[in-house]
């Protein structure tokens, strides 16, 4: 799934061009916790690489500078935007960027500066050009090993991506990054559930599920700068991912989950029955009646797994049904809205206002500024 990306530096790391794109919007999301060292230069960074994209920062109850920080930029730059969710944890800070801002494309990057801002524009230029519903910029191909200096965390995304090759029959090389551009189809249809570092997670079984394009481009990993600590816990949060992966793989492939449980469960009906059988053909008689009893429960069990599996498979099956149902519904209203707002008379424009979502927004903004 790595893209092919041309060879003669168009978009390429490290004399890249900025993008403009002057018809697309593009929103750059910044989750931040205490990230007071480093958020300044991520704004930066990024307000250089996508001249024209709106840059969100949503604070998640910082206890040090890092809002102030912000704020100080935002008064000072009209394309950057201080919001604040309360809720703590990434996935919950993921839920309201998705469900507050509206563009064509999103690109979501850690306000820890250890993702290159010169990858950015061939990332947006995979969705916009449509040849990615989800762009990852993938660390494990390049400099992860040698910058990461936590233990462990190189092995646990070795296990998290054989596991969710394996069971989802994928092949993505880097399912934990943080630095990604998505389409408005993937934003607005996926469902936010994880509230924690499993959303990285979720958003890749999410796209590998509904038959999303994705593509990977490699990318440079810095390590964290010194002052800025990592949130991350190595144990805590991988079985929190682990966790995530069986729950996914429980709801998304039914079949395969209960089926062989339900295998499990009839290979312990077998062995626990074959010896009260065959002691019945020698002497007529069955002495062992718990065991009887205990196979009995072993296969009922069996065969009751055996039947969720295929209602929730014919469920699983609908529910794929109406996500592409709808996602072809929302892409031909938003080509309607498009078209629109391109022949939309600039006079018109200006005695109304900016549009309705706009207007929202930036109350909802400015509201969010006040209460923080």
């Amino acid at each position: 799934m790595t893209a092919n990306l041309p060879e003669n530096g168009t978009f390429g790391h490290p004399d890249v061009e900025p993008v403009h794109l002057d018809s697309a919007r593009v929103a750059v999301l910044i989750p931040c916790y205490n990230e007071q060292a480093t958020v300044a230069k991520v704004v930066r960074d990024y307000r250089a690489a996508l001249p024209t994209a709106q840059v969100y920062v949503y604070d998640n109850n910082s206890t040090d500078r890092t809002a102030e920080i912000v704020a100080d930029l935002e008064a000072s730059d009209d394309r950057v935007h201080l919001r604040h969710e309360w809720r703590q944890g990434k996935g919950n800070v993921i839920h309201s960027m998705f469900r507050d801002i509206d563009a064509d494309c999103y690109v979501m990057i850690d306000g820890d500066d250890t993702y290159p801002a010169e990858y950015a524009p061939q990332l947006v230029e995979l969705v916009l050009t449509g040849r990615a519903d989800m762009a990852i910029g993938d660390r494990l191909s390049t400099t992860y090993a040698t910058q990461n200096k936590r233990p462990f965390h190189e092995m646990g995304n070795t296990v998290v991506r054989s596991l969710i090759n394996h069971l989802f029959r994928c092949d993505i090389t880097d399912i934990m990054t943080g630095y990604r551009a998505f389409s408005r189809t993937f934003v607005k249809g996926f469902p936010v559930l994880s509230r924690g570092f499993e959303i990285e997670t979720e958003m890749s079984i999410h796209a590998v599920d509904k038959n999303l394009k994705v593509r990977e481009v490699p990318i440079d990993y810095r390590d964290r700068p010194e002052g800025s600590a990592s949130k991350l816990d190595t144990y805590s949060d991988g079985w929190k991912v682990l966790r995530t992966i069986f729950r996914l793989f429980k709801n998304y492939h039914p079949l395969a989950f209960f089926g062989w449980l339900g295998a499990l469960f009839a290979i312990a009906c077998a062995v626990t029955f074959l010896p009260v059988f065959l002691e019945y053909l020698r002497s007529g008689e069955v002495p062992r009646f718990p065991t009887l009893i205990v196979s009995v429960a072993l296969g009922m069990a069996a065969v009751l797994c055996w039947a969720v599996a295929l209602i929730l498979d014919v469920e699983v099956a609908k529910s794929r049904q109406l996500y592409e149902v709808m996602t072809n519904y929302h892409d031909h209203i938003e080509r309607l809205l498009a078209a629109n707002r391109s022949q939309l008379d600039p006079q018109l424009r200006e005695r109304t206002g900016p549009d309705p979502a706009q207007r929202v927004e930036r109350s909802q903004g400015a509201g969010q500024h006040r209460s923080g």
